[in-house]
């Protein structure tokens, strides 16, 4: 059952140790592996989910899966996760940890929907539009390939959304045709 409460606490207790010990990036690192590990294997989360697998089983298959590959503070907190029974909702401290390091690192997340693949120009120039109307901090962008959109593109970041798309002008065509403005409503009974 998901807990974000429970996954902030944890992540936000990772993210001040990694700080305190000057581990930050390895953790991050170690955190995102985690992540991309949870996400690929469904039988790997299924694993972390299981009340009829012991917890000691759980560790021996964590660390067969991903042990040798973490920093020691990563592998002790993972330990821990897994004796006080938290290991289910790992996949949910991780995403909590790289949006806290995120918030920390100042560095925005900038969701690009285009109709095809753009080419690296292109995206730099988006991206220099959208760097420059920051005051400070980082951009990351996540593109998506979306054809239903037709052509333009759709930019959101936070909590704003910019919508160039051709769907989207179709559409307002399509809405100024049905509301038919050029007829007057007082003479179209």
């Amino acid at each position: 059952m998901p807990n974000p409460r429970l996954a902030s606490r944890y992540a936000k207790s990772l993210l001040d140790l990694s700080v305190e010990q000057n581990t930050v990036e390895a953790t991050l690192s170690d955190v995102q592996l985690l992540d991309n590990v949870c996400k690929q294997s469904t039988d790997f989360a299924n694993v972390l989910r299981s009340p009829i697998i012991k917890a000691d089983k759980k560790h021996e298959i964590i660390n067969a899966v991903v042990g040798s590959k973490l920093h020691p503070l990563t592998q002790a907190f993972v330990k821990l996760l897994v004796s006080k029974g938290r290991e289910a909702n790992l996949p949910e401290i991780a995403a909590a940890f790289i949006s806290q390091y995120k918030e920390m690192k100042n560095i925005k997340t900038v969701k690009l929907t285009t109709a095809a693949p753009l080419n690296d120009v292109v995206k730099q120039a988006i991206v220099k539009n959208v760097t420059g109307s920051m005051h400070n901090g980082q951009i990351e962008v996540t593109e998506v390939v979306d054809p239903s959109i037709i052509g333009g593109f759709i930019l959101q970041m936070d909590d704003k959304l910019v919508d160039a798309s051709v769907r989207r002008d179709l559409k307002d065509v399509k809405d100024q045709f049905q509301k038919n403005i050029y007829i007057s409503p007082l003479f179209s009974n």
